[in-house]
């Protein structure tokens, strides 16, 4: 049951997913910038679940991975309504959302969207609004001008871009000047020594979320990706007992 299927959009764009069925809550794994569900959390945790038998869901926005699509296209909107159709569409029940870095910010997004079906959240390295705090001025002008941005690629030979148009979304779904309305349960995890999202980021994001139930993890020598053997367990740890709900 956990091979690569296809769930095809209104406007024909198909969208990769890997789903394994089981017990609730289903647990939704959403990728970071440019990343994709053959990373080694989203694995990782795909394999955990199957071994527990509870229900879990990995996907890959168009433009990345095995979907069809340009990623120049990709933007917070469109990758947001492709998760929620493949929740409207493969899952039953509630969900927990597993947000890694830009998917920290998918997250909240469609959190916000699922409502009562919210289970909890868990966000590792979370980067919302970082087309904000984390663009220069200049990017910024570059970008609102409709200039692709390129960055520095530590993970990879070729640099990253940040198109105008995911730029101009970004802006537009910006989160952390105002209360965010989430009342389910967050956990939020963070790497301090983060080269791409500082942690304070979890910090502002916990003191915007409206649910009382957060808790921030800081993992003192924690890099941007917390793909370690101890960062996964630790991950596999929190979404364990956020799953189970209160004691």
């Amino acid at each position: 049951m956990s091979e690569t299927r296809f769930h095809t959009m209104p406007d024909g764009r198909r969208i990769a997913y890997r789903y394994t069925p089981g017990s609730g809550p289903t647990l939704v794994f959403l990728p970071g910038y440019m990343s994709d569900m053959a990373g080694g959390k989203a694995t990782a945790l795909f394999a955990w679940a199957e071994e527990r038998r509870q229900a879990c869901l990995l996907l890959d926005y168009s433009g990345c991975g095995e979907s069809a699509g340009d990623f120049a296209d990709g933007t917070l909107s469109r990758w947001r309504d492709e998760v929620l159709a493949l929740v409207e569409a493969v899952v039953e029940g509630p969900v927990v959302v597993i947000g890694s870095s830009m998917g920290g910010w998918l997250m909240l997004l469609a959190g916000l969207a699922l409502g009562g079906r919210l289970a909890g959240m868990v966000g590792i390295a979370s980067a919302p609004d970082f087309t904000e705090w984390g663009r220069s001025e200049a990017d910024k002008a570059k970008l609102s001008a409709g200039e692709t941005v390129f960055d520095e690629n530590p993970y990879g030979p070729d640099p990253t871009p940040m198109h105008p148009g995911f730029f101009a979304d970004g802006q537009a779904q910006l989160l952390l000047d105002r209360e965010i309305a989430i009342h389910a349960p967050v956990r939020l995890i963070h790497g301090q020594r983060d080269a791409d999202v500082p942690w304070e980021i979890s910090l502002r994001l916990a003191a915007s979320l409206r649910s009382d139930d957060v808790q921030v993890t800081l993992v003192k020598d924690g890099d941007h990706r917390l793909s370690r053997e101890q960062d996964i367990a630790l991950l596999l740890r929190t979404i364990d007992a956020l799953s189970k709900g209160p004691a």
